[in-house]
């Protein structure tokens, strides 16, 4: 039993301790870091207090050991506290960055694995059939994948102008697939070539508007992809004349990934706008801050 009561002494005398060392050293921080303004304040306070509680000893010496304290070690403290809230925000700015770089490889991780099916089968149905033009669409395939992995993997240095060119590549193996009903109208300037813009997201476009505007159109139709700046926004567009926001509307995973990954990348400087042409159709536009090649 009484060693039982030596125990809990024991353990109260630690906790007892152990806070007040806590509260030391919270009062030893906030000195290193308060104003001496503020701190000339705080002692007039004292000083104030003191004459009406009639207490000017433990006040003299509060004063006399928070000076003593400020002038030996609160410099070497402050400097301590600011290098390690630095070093926090550092810390949290690179778990931060990490965490968005994670989130867009899983999101450029979400190509649809059909069209590259779907073309292998083309080409084995047209080695029997017409192989000049397996031999061709083969050759666009090597070329549209020499393009795109490399951009699914790292996912910098993109350009519009390598978009264009692998969006080039894929759809002249969907031309070769839908034969005359697909037609295709190119609108970009050679100046905006060097224009940053995310890996993609341009043949995410041209993806939907096929699948979703022309397909299902049994005469097929045109997509026009053209590129222009506007003010200090770069907008790229992929309008098509297909059977129009009907099924547009249904955004699926595709244009559901491009607005995240323009979140992620841009913030609010950056929108996906979907619009619905006079003629008819659908026309969808990524636009950006525009910068002339990427920044360093």
């Amino acid at each position: 039993m009484a060693a039982t009561q030596i125990n809990r002494a024991l353990d109260f005398v630690r906790d007892a301790v152990g806070e007040a060392s806590a509260l030391w050293w919270r009062f030893f921080d906030w000195l290193a870091m308060v104003e001496w303004r503020q701190l000339y304040l705080i002692w007039f306070l004292v000083v104030a207090f003191a004459i009406v509680l009639r207490m000017g000893e433990p006040a003299t010496w509060f004063i006399l050991i928070s000076f003593a304290i400020k002038v030996l070690a609160g410099g070497k403290r402050r400097a301590e506290l600011v290098a390690k809230e630095a070093s926090d925000k550092a810390n949290v700015a690179t778990l931060e960055r990490r965490l968005m770089e994670a989130k867009m490889a899983a999101l450029q991780a979400q190509v649809e694995p059909h069209f590259l099916f779907n073309t292998l089968a083309l080409i084995g149905q047209l080695i029997e059939t017409d192989p000049k033009e397996a031999a061709r669409v083969h050759a666009h395939l090597v070329e549209y994948l020499r393009s795109s992995l490399p951009q699914m993997r790292a996912g910098t240095g993109a350009t519009l102008g390598k978009q264009v060119e692998l969006s080039r590549a894929y759809l002249a193996i969907m031309q070769a697939r839908m034969k005359e009903r697909l037609a295709v109208r190119w609108e970009v300037p050679d100046f905006l070539g060097s224009a940053p813009f995310p890996p993609m997201m341009l043949q995410t476009l041209i993806e939907n508007a096929i699948k979703h505007g022309l397909e299902p159109k049994v005469a097929g139709g045109t997509i026009l992809v053209r590129a222009q700046v506007v003010g200090a926004i770069l907008h790229v567009d992929v309008c098509d004349d297909g059977v129009g926001m009907n099924l547009h509307a249904g955004e699926g995973v595709g244009l559901a990934n491009i607005r995240e990954r323009l979140a992620l990348l841009y913030g609010a400087q950056a929108e996906l706008v979907i619009e619905i042409p006079p003629g008819g159709g659908a026309c969808a536009s990524i636009r950006l801050p525009y910068r002339m090649t990427e920044e360093g």
